[in-house]
């Protein structure tokens, strides 16, 4: 007798069952068919909509996901969550009367295939371009509704030339600050050419060199390169922005240390406009946390400008606590501060305490052994309260101006350059880092405000510094101004108005944001439109020869050092092409010899405008077409700065993509070139996809595909393994792809699934075993509409009963409402309590619910809505019908349940109507056989009624 395989059985009695196979076809051919119609394309105002007065009425949505860095390691299942949750949202809006732009792009330039061309002599180009192919083809088995036409990459000429482009526009821009807004540089020269403004120094502007002009306009353009403290990395070989070094003074990527260096290179002067980007959050649609950290890192702080004479010039410090000027009795100054040089004499003046000294014979000495020791801590490190105060005196004293008394100057690791002037009042009494330094340094603490805990005035006997905003000053008179019995607020005002009135200082604003530094030493990224003469002064290229193309070079990598070599400075890969960086060009006065940047553009170049290019992707005239980009992105009501409706993406990119992207869009906004000063309305962080890493003995990760469960353990090759739940990814050998589910079960479950694992701004973790839930759903959903022995379809041109009616129409409500809230996984729940209401029901399914059934599953399952919908004989797309609307006279419930109780306790349950009165209710509740038998003829002290759904009796 032969053995019968069951589901081969099954395929032959039912041939037309939904499989993972005939998921694969429908999937296939729907794909083949979205790309030949052209169903997503986005009629833009100008050209396709020009003249279409239906397709102008349309409201429209501008729908995003963060730009992906195409990796070669391909996606796994994580990496879709926020691009499935943008699909759905875009294919709802289209279905809601909305014209909906949503594409896909590719921010490609960057670290990973430069470091790759380094290993394998590969150009990035050529690697870059097969990862974003097979990122493309992934991305397109899933079913992604993108406009195509629009889809670029920033390593595109055609795209970075823009990149580019917008560059110049900052270098020839300064910011106004009287305007409060950014101006082309050319009107700043006017007013230096007529005498409007004037320069520092003893010469006018029409006295100053070519090349001094040039370092004039550079302390006010948007873009200038100078020397500063960067984050000095030998083993990259290159510089890093500070949110690209870890906590523990490390290059986030390769671990390797981070150094403090002194080198010229170009950055944004972002923080002009640090009050607007604080300001204009307010408006914005963004979680709180996200504005909470952009607020934080901005860092706004109101205090006191004050200027500490020293040798004919001044030590400018920032303080918030300009009350406590008396109180401050030395001085401290980052160790990289440029005056340091300046004011360290020969010699140690007379009297300088051996302490102060670190032991060395001459200040020079002892400041560059402290530089050097300095520099191989991180910021992080060199902030944190460390139990040894370290530090040295300079040789140099200067003035407190508030009392003449003579201060001793210090340099210290725990002031930094990146935050105020660099150099800071110690006030040891009441600042708990700068009392320990000063008993470590042998320094005076002056008592400047009463103490409230008993401990006196006595500082020589205090344990710690004594901080209170709510004693009064004490100890706080000089020549012209006296503190002494002032609360903290009024001494501020007073003390701020004497150093105004003085000319030693300025009330002022202070934030944390420093200058965003724009210069990286590689190969792969945009090059800079900017070339050198003979004087080192630096000329933008004309619009006429971008893009700037990147040369061929032999090497890609910048030259690397000893990773713990600090003293060491960067050899760019661009530098070695000699033909390519030393050119003649005639920029406007005849031919002359220049010698171009070498250093290369960040990797966040590219994406700080790259909606914009969406817009308008194939326009080589201009930036983008003014009515294209105020039709899209323009301000209107809930909307006052304009930007996307709607952009998803991770939460890590708070403050360095969003912030860069915000700064960019503002500075296009003041020039005229974009209506919308933000990029971005509403943001929506999704979640992660989780998944559990195995790690054996030696804490190495195993496959986890691999791994076996054994009475609540996990085994691999025999060998019992911990397990954790934490990322997903190759190197973790945890990945699941979405090709393997898409084999497996089909693109439509994979996206039902990770719609369906929660809510989609929280984390989850992936469970292979449950994707087989929405596979059966999908197969549910076939049964109801197409018989899977015949292929006929089921439906009937029936009316429905009342209870299906119900069950579609509340369906309908609550998904509905929940598309649009982007509660997906609550929606699914929906459509599955309806499908199941159908199977339940048996018997052939109402045409009209069926076709509200698949419109409702549309968004989220969109291959097996299309099958479905032609099977049912509609011609047209389903992408573009109406979504179903809720009768309301089927959504209200026709009875509910009231509750009524006597002390407490339970006695009877009523089917009233929904909309009973209270006086009604409390009528039928007395009046119920129950309740009149469980009172027992008892009095009544109070009938409490919460209609329809409670009475709450109290007897006497």
């Amino acid at each position: 007798m032969s053995e019968t395989n069951p589901a081969a059985a099954a395929e032959v009695a039912a041939p037309h069952r939904y499989t993972a196979a005939m998921a694969e076809q429908i999937e296939a051919r729907w794909q083949d068919f979205w790309d030949a119609d052209g169903t997503y394309a986005a009629p833009n105002p100008s050209g396709d909509l020009a003249g279409d007065p239906a397709l102008v009425a349309k409201p429209k949505k501008f729908i995003m996901d963060m730009f992906p860095y195409p990796s070669g390691a391909g996606l796994h299942v994580g990496h879709p969550l926020g691009y499935i949750a943008t699909d759905v949202a875009a294919r709802f809006q289209r279905m809601t009367g909305h014209n909906v732009l949503h594409t896909l792009g590719f921010d490609a330039f960057g670290l990973p295939a430069e470091q790759y061309a380094v290993q394998t002599g590969t150009h990035p180009r050529v690697s870059t371009e097969a990862n974003i192919e097979n990122m493309k083809a992934q991305l397109r088995r899933l079913g992604l509704g993108h406009d195509k036409r629009r889809s670029f990459a920033t390593i595109d000429p055609d795209y970075y030339k823009w990149t580019q482009w917008i560059f110049l526009q900052i270098f020839n821009s300064w910011y106004d600050d009287e305007a409060k807004k950014a101006r082309p540089i050319s009107e700043l020269i006017a007013q230096f050419d007529s005498g409007e403004r004037g320069v520092r120094g003893e010469r006018s502007w029409n006295e100053l060199t070519a090349a001094e002009r040039a370092d004039v306009l550079s302390e006010y353009r948007l873009a200038y390169a100078s020397e500063a403290p960067v984050n000095w990395c030998p083993g990259l070989g290159t510089v890093l922005a500070n949110e690209e070094v870890t906590a523990e003074g490390r290059s986030e990527r390769g671990n390797f240390p981070v150094f403090k260096a002194k080198l010229r290179q170009w950055n944004m002067r972002i923080t002009a406009y640090a009050d607007r980007l604080l300001d204009d959050l307010d408006a914005l649609d963004w979680p709180e946390a996200i504005k909470l950290q952009q607020r934080n890192w901005i860092g706004r702080s109101e205090g006191a400008r004050v200027d500490f004479p020293i040798d004919g010039e001044h030590i400018t410090v920032f303080t918030t606590r300009p009350d406590t000027l008396f109180g401050a009795s030395y001085m401290v100054l980052a160790p990289e501060h440029p005056l340091v040089e300046k004011f360290t004499p020969a010699a140690w003046p007379e009297g300088t305490h051996d302490v102060w000294t670190g032991g060395h014979a001459t200040p020079a000495e002892a400041v560059a052994a402290y530089r050097a020791q300095a520099a191989s801590k991180s910021d992080v490190e060199r902030q944190a309260e460390a139990k040894d105060k370290t530090g040295v005196f300079i040789g140099a004293y200067a003035t407190n101006p508030v009392n003449g008394k003579q201060v001793p100057v210090f340099i210290a690791d725990y002031v930094l350059m990146g935050y105020g002037t660099g150099a800071i009042m110690a006030v040891p009494c009441g600042d708990q880092r700068d009392f320990e330094f000063a008993r470590a340094f042998e320094l005076p603490i002056v008592c400047i405000v009463e103490p409230t805990d008993g401990r006196g005035t006595d500082t020589s006997t205090w344990e710690d510094a004594f901080s209170s905003y709510d004693a009064k000053i004490i100890n706080s008179t000089g020549e012209g101004v006296s503190l002494d019995g002032l609360g903290v607020a009024e001494a501020k005002a007073r003390i701020t108005e004497w150093l105004e009135r003085t000319g030693t200082g300025e009330g002022t604003v202070n934030f944390r944001l420093r200058d965003w530094l724009f210069s990286r030493q590689r190969y792969w990224g945009e090059p800079f439109p900017i070339v050198y003469d003979e004087d080192g002064t630096a000329h933008p290229l004309p619009d006429s020869m971008l893009p700037l193309e990147l040369p061929e070079v032999e090497d890609y990598s910048p030259r690397t050092f000893d990773p713990d070599d600090a003293n060491t400075s960067p050899e760019t890969p661009l530098s070695r092409n000699e033909d390519w960086v030393n050119v003649t060009l005639d920029l406007g006065d005849g031919p002359k010899k220049y010698r171009r940047e070498t250093n290369t553009m960040p990797n966040w170049a590219g994406s700080c405008w790259y909606e914009l290019r969406y817009l308008d992707p194939h326009n080589s005239a201009r930036l983008v077409d003014p009515d294209i980009e105020q039709y899209w992105m323009g301000p209107r009501e809930g909307m006052p700065h304009g930007g996307v409706d709607l952009y998803v993406g991770g939460a890590e990119h708070a403050v360095l993509h969003l912030l860069y992207a915000r700064f960019w869009s503002k500075v296009l906004f003041d020039l005229g070139h974009v209506s919308s000063a933000e990029p971005f309305h509403k943001l929506f962080n999704q979640g992660m996809i989780q998944a559990y890493v195995y790690r054996d003995s030696r804490g190495i990760a195993v496959p986890a595909a691999e791994v076996e469960e054994r009475e609540g353990a996990y085994y691999y090759q025999g060998e019992k393994v911990s397990r954790l739940l934490g990322k997903m990814g190759k190197s973790l050998k945890n990945a699941v792809t979405p090709d393997e589910i898409c084999a497996e079960y089909g693109a439509d479950t994979l996206r039902l699934y990770e719609m369906a694992m929660g809510p989609l701004d929280v984390s989850r973790p992936w469970d292979t075993r449950a994707v087989v839930g929405q596979f059966r759903l999908l197969q549910r959903l076939w049964r109801n509409v197409v018989d899977e022995a015949s292929g006929a379809v089921t439906v009937v041109d029936a009316e429905a009963d009342e209870d299906t009616l119900r069950a579609l129409h509340k369906a309908i409500d609550g998904v509905r409402g929940d598309l649009e809230g982007m509660r997906f996984n609550t929606a699914i729940a929906k459509v599955t309590e309806l499908n199941n209401h159908l199977t339940k029901a048996g018997g052939a399914v109402p045409r009209s619910v069926a076709e509200a059934l698949v419109l409702l599953v549309a968004p989220l399952a969109p291959h097996i809505a299309e099958e479905l919908w032609r099977k049912l004989g509609h011609e047209d797309s389903v992408v573009h019908q109406d979504f179903p609307v809720a009768d309301p006279a089927y959504v209200v419930d026709e009875t509910v349940t009231c509750v009524v109780q006597i002390k407490g306790k339970v006695k009877a349950r009523l089917e009233v109507s929904p909309s009973i009165s209270e006086e009604e209710l409390e009528k039928v509740a007395l009046g119920d056989d129950k309740v009149v038998a469980a009172l027992d003829g008892a009095g009544i002290r109070k009938v409490i009624v919460r209609a329809p759904k409670l009475v709450n009796i109290v007897t006497a």
